[in-house]
């Protein structure tokens, strides 16, 4: 039988490594692209152990570069056919609108929304020759619901959700399907970027931020395991059945957006708030 083929984006870390490992050994080549070879260390190590190296095909691709991605186009233009795109790249900024600068938003949105666009743009012409194809895009329960501190993070997530939306009207007359995965807090290193995050003495938001970090600190026992979401997506690019839009995924998350669905903003807000600074007035 012919070998399906899929691309996954980010794999030297996190859900893309272990997304690309659990589409290897479903069965599928896998097209893994990293930034930076040498940081695909762990990615062949676990590859090499669990026998699936000969179907990863390592590719550099940064996202956030025209070149790269024009080469990465020239790459996949050469495949007969393209089965699976996972658009996983991406990274989380911390810190609050009136400190950030707002050239730290188009970082965090050049990653997280038009490397994905870029991206998708490189591979649509073979998928839609084919007629055949799925695009998974990793977002995150922060493109339903926003969240203090993390206002970058969270508005390139709510980006991505409507242009999923958009993308998958367009393309599903071509026989290609687009998916949403909407992972809840797992143990990946995504949030490494905020647990570093330097909080200024001089401040105004120096106490709003200390209780965010804690918030965190404390929450990270109970982060999920996040080969859930790589078994997620290797079961989205198997199944024969057509896909839904949305997989969310996550201790409570399932929870919390039926709360959105349902309760006033403003009730949802005060026991945010509540839950962060407690009954404290600033």
């Amino acid at each position: 039988m012919k070998r399906k083929r899929a691309i996954v984006t980010g794999t030297s870390s996190g859900f893309g490594m272990l997304c690309a490992l659990e589409l290897a050994k479903a069965g599928f080549e896998v097209i893994s692209t990293v930034r930076n070879i040498d940081k695909a260390e762990n990615l062949l190590r676990l590859a090499e152990e669990q026998k699936v190296t000969d179907l990863i095909l390592l590719q550099t691709l940064d996202v956030t570069s025209e070149e790269s991605v024009r080469s990465f186009a020239e790459y996949v233009s050469k495949f007969p056919s393209v089965d699976v795109l996972v658009n996983n790249a991406g990274f989380a900024l911390g810190g609050f609108c009136e400190e950030l600068a707002v050239k730290e938003y188009r970082l965090q949105f050049e990653t997280n929304i038009f490397g994905v666009i870029s991206v998708t743009q490189a591979v649509l012409p073979v998928m839609r020759k084919n007629r055949t194809g799925r695009i998974i895009n990793m977002s995150s329960i922060s493109g339903k619901f926003g969240f203090p501190g993390l206002s970058p993070y969270t508005a390139s997530k709510h980006a991505l959700e409507g242009f999923s939306e958009s993308l998958r009207l367009e393309v599903k007359p071509f026989g290609i399907d687009v998916v949403l995965v909407e992972p809840g807090s797992y143990q990946t290193n995504i949030w490494s970027s905020i647990d570093n995050t330097t909080i200024k003495s001089d401040s105004p938001y120096h106490f709003y931020m200390e209780r965010l970090l804690s918030e965190i600190e404390s929450s990270k026992a109970s982060h999920g395991n996040p080969h859930e979401v790589a078994r997620l997506v290797a079961k989205i690019a198997s199944q024969k059945k057509t896909p839904k839009l949305r997989y969310p995924i996550g201790k409570g998350i399932k929870l919390r957006l039926f709360m959105k669905s349902i309760f006033p903003w403003k009730l949802l807000e005060r026991v945010i708030l509540k839950k962060l600074l407690g009954t404290k007035k600033r």
